[in-house]
C-alpha cells in the first residue's frame, strides 16, 4: 500500500520555524557576548574607576596633620607643645535640610550663618564645619543628633609661655604650618609626616568601624632645644616692658649674650604679643625687632673705634683729644658733644662719650682700618641665627670726612641688637669673637640629632691686652662721671657704654628729632658672664641711653647675676635697713635655728609634688637663690643685696616650681 504521507512535500512553516529558532539562538547569542564583553569592559577597563566610585560610597579618608615638634628651653622647659583637639567634618549629603543644619551649627559653634550655609552647599561629600574645637562644642553639636557627622583628632599648637619668647618661637596656622619665627625657620624639621585616616560606612552613612590608627611616631616632629633661658627671657622682658612703657616709648629691643660661648640667654621685644590668640593681634608687635631689624647704634660703637686704634697704635691710652669745646667744623657740617668739653683721654673720650674726639680718633685710625674694625667685628654680614628675615646691617665705605666722623659714633651705618651683642661679647671675651646662636639642638622621635650648634670661634678681633684695656676704660662710664651711673651695681663691677642716636628720615632724605636709646653693658667686668643690651625706641620722656636703658640693663645684670649664682666682685655687708629685721633673732640663734628648718624639708613627709619653703631672709641674693633652686622653687628678685623679706614665708607648704618672690635691699 502506497504511502501518500511521506510522498507529500514538506510544508513551508517548517522552514520558518527553524529559521526563526537560528534567528533566536544567534540574538541570545549575540546578548551573551555583548554581557561578556561589557564585563570585561568593566572589570579590565573600568575598574580603578569602578572601585574609587564605589569607595566613595562607604569609605572616607581624612588627612590627619602630623603632631609637630615640641619647643624647649635650655633647661627643658616647654616653649611650644602640639595637644590633640577634635575637629568637626560633615557629609553635606547626609543632611536632610542644608538650611536648617547651617542655622543649628553656626548657633552651637558661633559660627556665620551664611558663610557656613554656602561651605555646605559647595562641598558634595565631606567638608570641615570646625577644626581645633572645645570639649563643649563637640558636645553641641552632638546633641544637635545630626547625620553625616564625624569626629577627629588633630593636633593644635600651644605655646605654654604665652608671651615669653613669642618673637623668637614664633606661631603656626590654623593649617599647623609656621608662620613667623623658629616655627617658620625649622618647619621641615618640627613636622611630622602627615597620615590618612580610612573609616567605613554603610547605606544610611553610619559609621562602622575606622581603620589604619596612624604610628604616633612617625605623625612626630623632631625636638628644637634653644639656648634661651626662661628666667632671663622673664627678666629681659619684663625689665624692657617697664622701661618702654616709663619712657613713652613706641618699641624696644633686648639681647643678653653669653660672650664665651656666644649662646644667647634671652632676646625681647616691646611690644609683646600672645601666639595662641594671633587673631588678635597687631602685625607690627608680632616683628622679632632684636634680629630683623637694623637701626643706626650711636656711640655703643665708639669702643670699638677706641679698640681699633689700641690695637694698630695709633693712639696710646695716655694720650690726650681736643674736642673743640662741644663744637667742630668738619666741611660744611658742625658736629657737636652733649657738653662742652677741652682736652681728653680716650678713657674719657668713652666715659663723657665725645662725638668730636671719637671722630678724630676714627681720623688716626683711617678709612679702610675703621670699615674693616667694623666688619672683624661681625657688622655687615648676618649672624647665622636661622631666623627667616635677619637683617644684615649696612657698613659703606666713609668716602667723605664726614661720614668718616659719623661713622666713629654710630651714624650712617646699621646694625641689628644681635650684632651689636655679638660685637660687644668680643670685648667681653678676651677679644675673641664667637659666632652667636640660638638653637642648641634639634632632635627627632628617634633620638637622631639632626642639628647641634656649639661654641665656635670666629675670629680674634683685637689682642687680650687691648680688650682688657677697653673694659677698664669703658668701667667710668658707669661712675658718676660718667653717662650711665644708673647702671651701677653694688654688687658687680659694670662696664658698658650708652648710645642716643637720631633716626634717619626716609621721606626727608635727613635725621628726624627721634632718637633711638640704648645701653650695652657687661658684668662682672673683670670676668665677663653676661653682655646685655637694651634699646628704647623713640623715648618721650629722656632721649639718652643712660636715663632710659641703662636702669633696664642693671634690672636684668641682678637677676642675671643671681640666677646665674656668679660671685660678687665686691663683698657687702648686710644692709642697714635689713638690721632690724634680723635685729628680732640673735645671729647665733638664727644660726642654730636655720639647721632644724633644712631638716624638716628632707625628713617631713609632705605631699607629693610639695615642698616647704626655705628661710633664707638675711642671705646675699645669688645664695638665696642657689637654695631656692634645690629645693626645687622659682625664686623671683625684686632689687639688689641681701634678702630682706620673702612670699611666702619660711616654712609654707607650696608645690614644687612656685614662685617665691624675695625683697632685697642694697648697701646705703
Amino acid at each position: 500500500m502506497r504511502d501518500f504521507k511521506s510522498a507529500r512535500a514538506p510544508e513551508p512553516n517548517a522552514k520558518w520555524l527553524r529559521l526563526r529558532v537560528k534567528l533566536l539562538a544567534f540574538f541570545f547569542v549575540g546578548l551573551l557576548m555583548a554581557a561578556f564583553g561589557r564585563a570585561v569592559f568593566l572589570q579590565v577597563f573600568e575598574r580603578d574607576k569602578l572601585r574609587g566610585l564605589a569607595q566613595d560610597q562607604y569609605v572616607r579618608q581624612i588627612e590627619i596633620p602630623a603632631r609637630r615638634g615640641d619647643i624647649f628651653d635650655r633647661r627643658g622647659t616647654p616653649f611650644a607643645q602640639s595637644v590633640e583637639v577634635d575637629s568637626i567634618w560633615v557629609d553635606p549629603s547626609m543632611l536632610p535640610d542644608v538650611r536648617q543644619a547651617s542655622r543649628a551649627l553656626a548657633k552651637a559653634l558661633k559660627l556665620d550663618v551664611e558663610d557656613l550655609q554656602a561651605k555646605l552647599g559647595r562641598a558634595r561629600r565631606f567638608v570641615w564645619v570646625k577644626r581645633q574645637v572645645t570639649p563643649r562644642e563637640v558636645e553641641a553639636v552632638k546633641a544637635l543628633g545630626l547625620p553625616g557627622f564625624g569626629f577627629t583628632k588633630e593636633p593644635k599648637r600651644f605655646y605654654p609661655q604665652k608671651e615669653l619668647g613669642a618673637h623668637v618661637v614664633g606661631m603656626v596656622g590654623l593649617d599647623g604650618h609656621g608662620l613667623e619665627g623658629l616655627e617658620l625657620a625649622f618647619e621641615d624639621e618640627l613636622s611630622g609626616q602627615n597620615s590618612r585616616l580610612s573609616g567605613f560606612r554603610d547605606a544610611k552613612g553610619r559609621k562602622l568601624m575606622l581603620t589604619g590608627a596612624p604610628d604616633t611616631l612617625e605623625r612626630q616632629g623632631a625636638a628644637v632645644t634653644l639656648t634661651l633661658d626662661r628666667h632671663l627671657q622673664f627678666v629681659a622682658e619684663r625689665a624692657l616692658s617697664r622701661a618702654v612703657e616709663e619712657a613713652k616709648g613706641v618699641a624696644g629691643m633686648a639681647v643678653v649674650l653669653d660672650p664665651k660661648t656666644g649662646e644667647l640667654l634671652a632676646i625681647a621685644n616691646h611690644p609683646r604679643f600672645n601666639p595662641n590668640t594671633p587673631e588678635k593681634e597687631v602685625r607690627a608687635s608680632v616683628r622679632n625687632r632684636a634680629a630683623l631689624d637694623s637701626f643706626e647704634p650711636g656711640s655703643t660703637m665708639k669702643s670699638f673705634v677706641v679698640a681699633a686704634a689700641l690695637e694698630q697704635k695709633a693712639i696710646k691710652p695716655d694720650d690726650t683729644f681736643y674736642c673743640e669745646n662741644g663744637s667742630w667744623r668738619v666741611g660744611r657740617h658742625t658736629i657737636h658733644d652733649t657738653h662742652q668739653y677741652g682736652w681728653l683721654t680716650p678713657q674719657r673720650v668713652l666715659q663723657v662719650s665725645s662725638n668730636i674726639c671719637a671722630a678724630k680718633i676714627a681720623q688716626l685710625l683711617g678709612r679702610e682700618k675703621l670699615v674693616k674694625t667694623y666688619l672683624d667685628f661681625g657688622f655687615g654680614e648676618r649672624t647665622g641665627l636661622a631666623l627667616p628675615g635677619e637683617a644684615r646691617g649696612s657698613i659703606p665705605f666713609p668716602k667723605a670726612e664726614v661720614s668718616l666722623a659719623t661713622q666713629s659714633f654710630g651714624q650712617g651705618m646699621t646694625t641689628t641688637a644681635v650684632q651689636l651683642a655679638a660685637a660687644w661679647g668680643a670685648l667681653a671675651n678676651g677679644g675673641t669673637l664667637m659666632r652667636p646662636y640660638l638653637v642648641s639642638k634639634v632632635v627627632d622621635p628617634d633620638g637622631v640629632v639632626l642639628l647641634e650648634n656649639r661654641p665656635t670661634q670666629v675670629r680674634q678681633v683685637v689682642s687680650q691686652a687691648t680688650a682688657k684695656k677697653v673694659v677698664s676704660m669703658l668701667e667710668s662710664v658707669v661712675t658718676k662721671e660718667g653717662t650711665a651711673p644708673k647702671a651701677a651695681m653694688e654688687d658687680y663691677r659694670v662696664a658698658g657704654k650708652t648710645g642716643t642716636a637720631q633716626k634717619a628720615d626716609p621721606v626727608a632724605r635727613g635725621y628726624s628729632d627721634k632718637r633711638l636709646a640704648s645701653f650695652v653693658g657687661m658684668v662682672p667686668a673683670e670676668n665677663p658672664r653676661v653682655v646685655i643690651l637694651v634699646i628704647v625706641d623713640e623715648p618721650k620722656t629722656d632721649v639718652y641711653g643712660g636715663q632710659v636703658a641703662a636702669p633696664a640693663f642693671k634690672e636684668i645684670a641682678t637677676a642675671a647675676m643671681a640666677h646665674l649664682a656668679v660671685p660678687p666682685s665686691r663683698e657687702v655687708p648686710l644692709p642697714s635697713t635689713a638690721l632690724p629685721v634680723a635685729a628680732a633673732v640673735p645671729a647665733v640663734a638664727k644660726a642654730v635655728a636655720a639647721r632644724p628648718v633644712v631638716e624638716e624639708v628632707v625628713l617631713e613627709n609632705v605631699e607629693p609634688g610639695s615642698v616647704r619653703v626655705p628661710d633664707v631672709v638675711g642671705q646675699a641674693g645669688r645664695d638665696a637663690v642657689t637654695k631656692l633652686l634645690t629645693a626645687a622653687l622659682e625664686p623671683q628678685l625684686l632689687g639688689s643685696g641681701r634678702v630682706v623679706s620673702q612670699t611666702p614665708a619660711a616654712g609654707a607648704l607650696v608645690e614644687k616650681g612656685a614662685r617665691v618672690t624675695l625683697e632685697l635691699v642694697t648697701r646705703q
